[in-house]
Parts: C-alpha cells; sequence; structure tokens
C-alpha cells in the first residue's frame, strides 16, 4: 500500500471576521465565498514566510517517519491554498527529502501554456528527487479557469491535448514539430528527460467526474477519489472497471485510491480541539465558491451546469459542506488518538478496498507543533499497522504491484479481449 501525506498549506492567520466577501447568488440571496474575488490585501507575507518554512520542516519529518509520499496540490487567488505553482514546491522537495516519493497532485492542464515547458519541470524533478516524481495531472476547477483567463469551454480538449504532448515530449526523440488544436510548435527538442523509464507514474485525482474516471481508466492511470464517501468510492470503482475491461484489462486495488482528512493526537480531548481548527472555513478544500464560478459555462457537463443555474436562479438550495460529524459518520475525515484512527481506518479499507491511501493530516489553523506530533504519531503508530492490515487485505500501491506505467506500456499478452 502507498501511504501518502497531504495538507492543503491554507494561509489561516488572514483576518477571517474582517475580510468577509458576501456575492449575490440568486434573489435576495447573498453567499460567503473565499476564491476568486476575496481582496489579496489580507495576505500577510510575514505570516506566509513563516508558514511556507514550518510546512517545509513538516514536510522534512515526513520523509523520516516512514511515508510513502507527500502529495501536494496546486490552487489560485484564494487563502485555503499558499501553493499557486506546484512545481516549486516539487522542486523543493526533490532536493530536500530523501526517500518520499513527490505526488503531484497535479498540475492543471487546460491553463498550462507550454505543455514542452511542463515536460521540462516536470523531468529536473524527476531528476533532482533521483526518480521519485509521480505526475498527476488535473483539469483544474472552474476558479482556476477564470483567474487564468482561459474559456472553459476548451477544458476538457486542451487537457488531451496537454497531457499527449507532454507524454510524447517524454517518450519520442526530437526534434519533431506539433501541431495541434491548441498548442502548436514548430520544434520540440527539451534538453531534459525524467529518470524514470518510459516516464514517471501518473495518478489522476478528483471528485468523481465519471469523464474523468473513463479517462484514467482508459489510459491504465490510477484515480484517487478526493474526500469520497463509502458509496461514491464504490461508484468511481464500478465506473472505472467497467472502462477498463473495455479495453483490455482488470483494475485492481493498485488502480484506486482515496484522499481523507485524518488527523492524530494524544489524546482524544487534542485531537477534537484540532479537529475543530482544521474545520476552518468549513473544511473545505476548494474554497467557497460563487456557484457559477466554480462551474463557468462550458467547464462541466450539461446536467452538472444545469444544477448549478438552478442554485444561482433561487429555484434549488445550495450544497452545504458537510458537518463536521457528517464527515466522521462517513469516514472521510477520522481524528483521535492513533488506536481510535487505526481502528477508523482499518473501516475504510475493508470498504473501500484502495492501494493508495492519502491522509490529509493537517489543515486549517492546526499550529506547527501540533502538526509536528500528528506526524509521528502516524509514522510511529499508524502507520505500520495500517500497513500490516492491508497486506491481510491484499492491498497492494501501483509500485508494489510494478503495474505498467499506462496503457500504452501494458503488455499485450496482458490485454485480454472482451466478450
Amino acid at each position: 500500500m502507498e501511504l501518502i501525506y497531504f495538507t492543503e498549506q491554507p494561509m489561516a492567520t488572514y483576518p477571517e471576521e474582517d475580510a468577509k466577501l458576501e456575492v449575490p447568488i440568486g434573489p435576495g440571496k447573498t453567499q460567503r465565498v473565499t476564491s476568486l474575488m476575496l481582496s489579496n490585501k489580507y495576505f500577510d507575507p510575514v505570516s506566509g514566510s513563516r508558514l511556507y518554512n514550518e510546512r517545509l520542516e513538516e514536510y522534512v519529518l515526513v520523509d523520516e517517519v516512514g511515508f510513502d509520499g507527500i502529495m501536494l496540490n496546486e490552487h489560485h487567488t484564494a487563502p485555503f491554498c499558499m501553493s499557486p505553482r506546484i512545481n516549486v514546491f516539487g522542486s523543493i522537495l526533490a532536493a530536500i527529502t530523501k526517500r518520499v516519493k513527490i505526488v503531484m497532485h497535479g498540475n492543471p492542464l487546460p491553463v498550462v501554456d507550454s505543455p514542452v515547458h511542463l515536460s521540462e519541470e516536470l523531468s529536473m524533478i524527476d531528476m533532482i528527487s533521483k526518480g521519485r516524481l509521480v505526475s498527476g495531472f488535473v483539469r483544474g476547477g472552474g476558479v482556476e479557469n477564470i483567474q487564468a483567463n482561459q474559456n472553459p469551454v476548451f477544458n476538457r480538449e486542451r487537457f488531451d491535448e496537454a497531457h499527449d504532448l507532454v507524454i510524447k515530449t517524454w517518450t519520442t526523440p526530437g526534434p519533431f514539430r506539433w501541431e495541434g488544436k491548441h498548442f502548436q510548435f514548430r520544434v520540440v527538442n527539451p534538453w531534459t528527460a525524467p529518470l524514470q523509464k518510459p516516464h514517471p507514474r501518473i495518478w489522476i485525482p478528483g471528485v468523481a467526474s465519471k469523464e474523468t474516471v473513463v479517462w484514467a481508466a482508459e489510459h491504465r492511470y490510477p484515480y484517487v477519489g478526493l474526500g469520497t464517501n463509502f458509496d461514491l468510492s464504490q461508484k468511481i470503482k464500478d465506473i472505472y472497471r467497467e472502462a477498463a475491461r473495455r479495453v483490455g484489462y482488470e483494475a485492481g486495488p493498485e488502480q484506486f485510491g482515496q484522499l481523507l482528512q485524518c488527523h492524530v493526537a494524544e489524546t482524544e480531548e487534542r485531537a477534537e480541539r484540532n479537529a475543530q481548527e482544521f474545520m476552518w472555513m468549513a473544511g473545505e478544500f476548494t474554497g467557497l465558491n460563487h456557484p457559477i464560478w466554480g462551474t463557468p459555462t462550458g467547464y462541466g457537463s450539461p446536467s452538472n451546469r444545469k444544477s448549478y443555474i438552478e442554485i444561482a436562479a433561487g429555484r434549488r438550495p445550495m450544497n452545504r459542506p458537510p458537518s463536521m460529524n457528517q464527515r466522521r459518520l462517513e469516514r472521510t475525515f477520522i481524528w483521535g488518538t492513533p488506536d481510535r484512527v487505526v481502528e477508523q481506518l482499518k473501516v475504510v479499507l475493508d470498504n473501500n478496498r484502495v492501494g493508495i491511501l492519502c491522509l490529509w493530516a493537517n489543515d486549517g489553523r492546526i499550529d506547527h507543533e501540533n502538526s509536528k506530533t500528528c506526524i509521528r504519531l502516524m509514522g510511529q503508530e499508524v502507520l505500520p499497522a495500517i500497513r500490516e492490515y492491508a497486506k491481510e487485505l491484499g492491498l497492494v500501491g501501483p509500485f508494489e504491484a510494478n503495474t505498467p506505467v499506462s496503457l500504452a506500456e501494458t503488455p499485450k499478452e496482458e490485454l485480454q479481449p472482451v466478450g
């Protein structure tokens, strides 16, 4: 099993009471938002510098205590994430860590100006880390499309083409020419290449878009559900497995992952207090969005878009973030002493049978010392117990299973005719 550490890296020190932004979402209705239009005048670079350096210290500790990887992500124009350039942090971790995989979840391909430059940056990270890169790709949220001045209508098209160009850049000697719909290069011939061959593994994270689950299965990329409960996790697996069979292979635990919020403390009382701090900004890792900003026209499927229009028109209520207790009941947020956390994580593994488990361990206003305590307790008590239980269940990750990095690299004898 692959056990991965994650934090959203929030700027949780801004004056929340002074920085409330209410926007209209329908007739006579407003909603608080924390993305896109919340003024950056509230950003404090003194606190930002401290938080960046505290997190780097925490990441080094994560490497030392035995996690398999550190998951990084990227968001823009919001206080919930201080990582607007995922490859900057990935580059730093490549140099200061020794053994953990650097799991990019992930570079938002539709808002990338040059997939060739992106391939170069990721190749550098892979070489500096001596082959520890896992390169995740995402479509990016609707807000990312707006802030990057990209037409959301072309989001999925740009994602597909950028992905194909990155892969070709990694696997095909140059120079060659690329004339696509969204990207054109007269010469593609970068003098960097990833250390891993044919290229680094690619894991696809998401919040259960059917189209993305199918796309991941068709490429034989593991899919990591972000905060998915038991029912949604099962739907993802059903969709993935059906798509995998159509292209000729059976998907096992190594093709599935899950991210859940999980905090460990020395006492139940401390864990409860820290869980409350974790839920800063209602625990929303994608921020509090205006419904139209979150899913602008053309970004999602017509049915998805219709629901957001109905919310904005006041014909249906906003989808409120699940409460802390609801998350606990659904096992999408687990907190407590090590024994209590291990007990609950075993329930998750019993139900979801994933080979990649990403633990979102610290966030919100949990301070540096409590974050380090959580990491240490996870390394000393939680990770060994979960590894042993995963072995009992036969849950292996992509590296342990040594599966092909993609469908294109799958040996023909492994592909079975369907029907």
